[in-house]
């Protein structure tokens, strides 16, 4: 029987994406590298659990889910979420960000000080600039005060982002005047916090790091793995939590976080992809998407 696996998701080193297995265990993927593995037969998707501590029923959890966790484990989790808004006395300094995903698509969000720009890589921001940094709740109230008085969201949908990044416009410099717009317009703003300080706009691209150069349009995006199923497929390029991989039914994208919960197998290099794959415009926003 072969070995199976369980993986924990997508992670982004200095070295770029690499798959996580429980135990430690890191897949380095660089392009061209072949993706390759498969669901094994009579699987069931169980609960991946909630801040490192297993669930205690391994309850079954449906495969169309991002998240992977059952009811009780997600509330666990949000229980002790930044993102959520539900942690208020995080001593940590925070960074507020600008991040750019595509023409009008620019958010703010906010990231512990310590993680650097990890979490911009882990959403797929194509680029992005700090606007200050301070405590949690000065960080919070900034986010606030853009969304209100500039319109600016705090997510962006991942289908709305997966739709504009092979055909990327403007360029590395029209997005960063775009950045440098909004983030001249947000720190003349009245009422931003006096201990969020602010910092100057300096873009970072990721372009280059997500491999989106050249990269082709998606026929589709995986919906959900299924028991017995394989995904194979040339890695051509990688943003956030996604991998775009050539298939025989051109590039196909797989959110690795649908792949959390499963026991995964190596398929031969020949395998065909046997998943269900949901065509761009008919419907690919129904997978659900995550808090970011």
């Amino acid at each position: 029987m072969a070995q199976a696996w369980r993986c924990s998701g997508l992670r982004w080193s200095a070295h770029g994406p690499e798959l996580v297995w429980d135990g430690g265990r890191r897949s380095a993927l660089t392009w061209g590298k072949r993706v390759a593995f498969a669901v094994a037969e009579g699987g069931v998707r169980t609960c991946v659990g909630a801040r490192r501590h297993p669930c205690p029923t391994r309850a079954a959890v449906p495969g169309r889910g991002t998240g992977g966790r059952c009811e009780e484990c997600a509330r666990l989790d949000r229980a002790h979420s930044v993102a959520a808004d539900t942690l208020a006395d995080d001593p940590r300094p925070y960074h507020v960000y600008l991040a750019w995903f595509g023409p009008g698509m620019t958010k703010v969000g906010i990231t512990a000080v310590e993680r650097g720009s990890a979490r911009l890589l882990e959403q797929g921001a194509v680029c992005f600039s700090w606007l200050g940094a301070g405590p949690l709740m000065a960080a919070r109230r900034t986010e606030e005060l853009l969304r209100a008085a500039l319109g600016v969201p705090d997510r962006i949908p991942y289908a709305a982002k997966r739709a504009v990044r092979s055909a990327l416009s403007p360029s590395a410099a029209g997005r960063a005047a775009e950045v440098a717009e909004l983030h001249a317009r947000a720190l003349a703003l009245d009422g931003r916090p006096e201990s969020l300080a602010p910092a100057p706009c300096r873009t970072v691209d990721h372009a280059e790091v997500f491999g989106l150069a050249g990269l082709p349009p998606a026929a589709g995006v995986v919906g959900e793995l299924v028991a017995g199923g394989a995904v194979s497929g040339e890695l051509v390029a990688a943003a956030g939590p996604d991998l775009h991989l050539r298939t025989g039914r051109g590039v196909v994208v797989v959110d690795t976080r649908l792949m959390t919960g499963w026991e995964l197998v190596a398929s031969g290099a020949d395998a065909e992809l046997s998943v269900p794959v949901v065509e761009f415009g008919a419907g690919e926003g129904s997978v659900q998407d995550g808090l970011f």
